[in-house]
């Protein structure tokens, strides 16, 4: 998703989900005469600026301006999300849209590239390759066009054509392909493979209306490879359709209890989601990895499996957002998206960080104040939450409401791994490895592709980055910033020789990632990184103690 649009992906994740519309008339709504009359004075204010004030107004501006002044009054979560972004979104919360089926990047001042093609779409059958360069639609020059615009021109009816014009690095003669746009599936899980004989992992980047069938899907394929136990991935997640995020939580429980509960000032909202029997997953032990970004939907299946004595945690403190949104749709095609209930784990407790009503800056600065706290020293954290925000367990273990949850096994990031390193982590900021894994494929990609195309396990396996392609990378690197040697300075870091051969292996291992994904599509990139990831290998240690809770699950609860 461009990253424009990325501040409104929490708020719109249930809109079309619950579908929008008021639904009720203004007098409905009015619960005394008050209302009535408070509105009638904005109504007044709003013709009398309008007419009387000594320049033009533009009345779409005011009146956005003053529902967004409306909102601060209320909480941190409602928000105002203007037509024309909800036009550009709309297609991604469906899981589907008509288009062509390749995911692109549009670096600014550079040609959009290819950087892989969706399984089975137009692009793939047609012949579209990763690293293909796209300079026209319909004969119309894209070439330093921002990907939104590009989105708009190359999406459509389903059904009808477009042309898109292609350079090909190491042909670089124009070439057109006359595709029709089809039915795209759009993932919400990241990755699903096996980590070990054993160990199934699953990585779920949000949660959209297809992404319970997907997991459903992933669970069975991996069981089918001989899992027996899970590690569920939600780090990033920032939550979405809260139904699908119960369906999942339900897979992974048996027995009888609540799932999640809602309670809100209208009746309509209070709603309880029970346990159902038949879940996939009721016996197996189960990790949930979190961070300080797990939100919302990822945290109603992290705090229900805690509370069900279910699964282990594993990581930091989630962010810590309890709160439900209803989408109300505006006659321009606007959307309101209000808090209309808070959400309750099974055990009673509210995972909503506190706030004081109109005051967002502080809200945001104090949910992370002692986010440090509740990371590397956990245990004077939790001995300064007030009794009030204590809760029990389904079998009498201690769990904390307000504010995220916290995990049962709180990992803070490991200050040995390389990954922290101030080398690997300018390489990583600065984007050199991605960078190169592109120039690789536009100066050899068919022959990286002839090679390891139809190879991957092998890929995986066995490649290493030799000599000569680390030498070439360290020309590139410096082409792109890295220096070794030299005088060090805050706008232009240096860094030693003995700093680069140190951590060669772990830089070695995020450009074979990058390959991955340039060979295999953006999910290759997990089982290469994760061999380095420190909480991942932290986790795989933990699974006594997941096996332990999946016992106790079993077990009738303690009164």
């Amino acid at each position: 998703m461009n990253h424009v649009l990325k501040r409104y992906f929490i708020p719109i994740l249930t809109i079309f989900a619950l579908g929008t519309g008021l639904g009720l008339t203004i007098d409905e709504m009015s619960d005394s005469d008050d209302t009535v009359e408070q509105l009638q004075k904005l109504e007044d204010a709003y013709i009398l600026i309008n007419r009387q004030y000594v320049e033009e107004v533009d009345a779409a501006s005011m009146t956005q301006e003053a529902i967004l002044a409306m909102l601060k009054k209320l909480d941190p979560h409602s928000s105002y999300i203007d037509a024309e972004t909800m036009r550009k979104v709309g297609e991604e919360y469906q899981g589907t849209f008509g288009g062509i089926g390749i995911w692109f990047e549009s670096p600014q001042g550079d040609t959009s590239k290819v950087t892989s093609t969706i399984p089975d779409g137009p692009s793939e059958a047609a012949g579209l390759l990763p690293g293909d360069r796209l300079v026209a639609v319909n004969d119309s020059g894209i070439v330093g066009m921002g990907s939104l615009d590009i989105q708009d021109l190359i999406k459509g009816p389903i059904g009808t054509d477009v042309k898109i014009t292609i350079v090909r690095p190491g042909i670089w003669t124009p070439k057109d392909f006359m595709l029709t746009r089809a039915t795209i599936p759009l993932y919400s899980i990241d990755a699903g493979y096996m980590l070990d004989e054993t160990t199934g992992y699953i990585r779920i980047g949000r949660f959209a209306m297809t992404t319970h069938q997907e997991f459903v899907e992933h669970v069975l394929k991996l069981k089918s490879q001989g899992m027996d136990q899970l590690v569920l991935d939600l780090r990033g997640n920032p939550g979405g359709i809260k139904q699908t995020a119960v369906m999942i939580a339900d897979e992974m429980l048996d027995g009888e209890g609540i799932i999640v509960s809602t309670q809100g000032r209208v009746a309509r909202e209070n709603e309880v989601d029970q346990i159902t029997p038949g879940g996939l997953l009721t016996k197996e032990p189960v990790i949930i990895l979190v961070d300080e970004s797990t939100a919302s939907g990822s945290e109603i299946i992290a705090g229900a499996l805690q509370d069900h004595d279910r699964a282990l945690i594993v990581g930091r403190r989630t962010f810590g957002k309890g709160l439900v949104q209803r989408p109300f749709q505006m006659r321009d095609g606007s959307v309101i998206q209000m808090t209309v209930a808070r959400y309750y784990m099974p055990s009673g407790r509210l995972i909503q960080t506190h706030y004081d009503v109109g005051n967002f800056e502080d809200y945001y600065k104090e949910k992370f104040a002692d986010f440090e706290e509740a990371t590397y020293n956990p245990a004077k954290y939790l001995s300064e939450i007030p009794d009030s925000l204590h809760f029990k367990t389904m079998h009498g273990r201690d769990v904390f409401g307000g504010g995220g949850v916290m995990p049962d096994a709180v990992m803070a990031p490991d200050s040995t791994s390389a990954l922290v390193t101030p080398i690997v982590q300018y390489t990583i900021l600065r984007g050199i490895p991605f960078l190169y894994s592109s120039h690789l494929f536009d100066t050899d990609g068919l022959n990286l592709r002839a090679t390891w195309a139809d190879k991957k396990d092998v890929f995986f396996d066995t490649f290493e980055v030799d000599e000569a392609m680390w030498n070439d990378y360290l020309t590139f690197a410096k082409e792109h910033g890295l220096t070794i040697g030299g005088k060090s300075t805050e706008e232009n870091p240096t860094f030693t020789q003995e700093e680069l051969d140190t951590h060669r292996g772990t830089i070695e291992i995020i450009i074979k990632a990058r390959m991955a994904q340039r060979l295999y599509r953006s999910e290759a990139w997990y089982p290469v990184f994760n061999s380095i990831d420190p909480l991942i290998h932290s986790a795989l240690g933990m699974w006594k103690d997941a096996a332990d809770l999946a016992e106790l699950s079993g077990k009738p609860r303690t009164n």
